[in-house]
């Protein structure tokens, strides 16, 4: 399993996702995986400021160290081996990476494509949901929702706020953010404006939203369930 610092959240936010992830059975076809061994491969942070990626890296390992699982730390990239420093700032080597599930191979990546219904998960996270794990590796499906949150606060005050202004209050890491953070962010906070009840707006009869690979290896919408 690999896992990136950098798209989990603060706090105990992560340990029901660590524990989900450990506990569900992955079909693979890679001849190097062994059956009874779980490897952990874990990538991402660096050395900020307000060492938050220490800390998030400790929680991570701290909680992959209570699972009974027979768990291997195989690649370890994080804070200071993540990081490098450009004008007295300091920033990640990796931001990204993609597994070869055929090899085993693991390589830095960046992603144009971040998958369906990109904004609705991103506004879940805004909006303070818990990182969990969307894809189910027996039916070979992502399942998205159904959500629910609260209204975000002072919506329109943000969405009129400058670059700038975003850029330092709605960032852990304001320097080390890649240039579509701020964009990524503004959309996000549109989302949540238009939605501000997703359970009524995008989740008809409390349903998941279902997607699945076709022939072309493209993410395609199908059925929710029950539908």
């Amino acid at each position: 399993m690999c896992w990136s610092t950098q798209e989990l959240g603060g706090g105990r936010r992560h340990r029901p996702a660590v524990k989900t992830t450990v506990h569900t059975p992955v079909p693979s076809p890679c001849s190097l995986w062994r059956p009874g061994r779980l490897e952990v491969h874990l990538v991402g942070g660096f050395s900020d400021d307000r060492q938050l990626s220490q800390k998030l890296t400790h929680q991570l390992l701290s909680e992959f160290d209570r699972q009974e699982d027979d768990i291997h730390l195989v690649t370890l990239c994080v804070t200071e081996l993540n990081d490098r420093e450009e004008n007295e700032n300091h920033f990640p080597v990796i931001y990204g990476i993609a597994v070869n599930i055929k090899t085993a191979e693991i390589y830095r990546a960046s992603f144009q494509d971040r998958g369906p219904e990109e904004q609705l998960r991103a506004a879940r996270t805004l909006a303070g949901g818990p990182m969990i794990s969307i894809y189910d590796a027996e039916t070979e499906q992502l399942r998205i929702g159904p959500y629910s949150w609260t209204p975000f606060p002072h919506v329109d005050f943000w969405l009129h706020q400058d670059d700038k202004q975003i850029l330092e209050n709605l960032s852990t890491s304001p320097l080390a953010e890649p240039p579509h953070f701020v964009e990524h962010i503004r959309s996000t906070l549109m989302f949540l404006k238009k939605h501000p009840s997703p359970a009524h707006t995008l989740f008809s009869g409390n349903k998941a939203l279902l997607y699945k690979k076709n022939e072309d290896g493209l993410w395609e919408k199908i059925s929710s369930p029950g539908s």
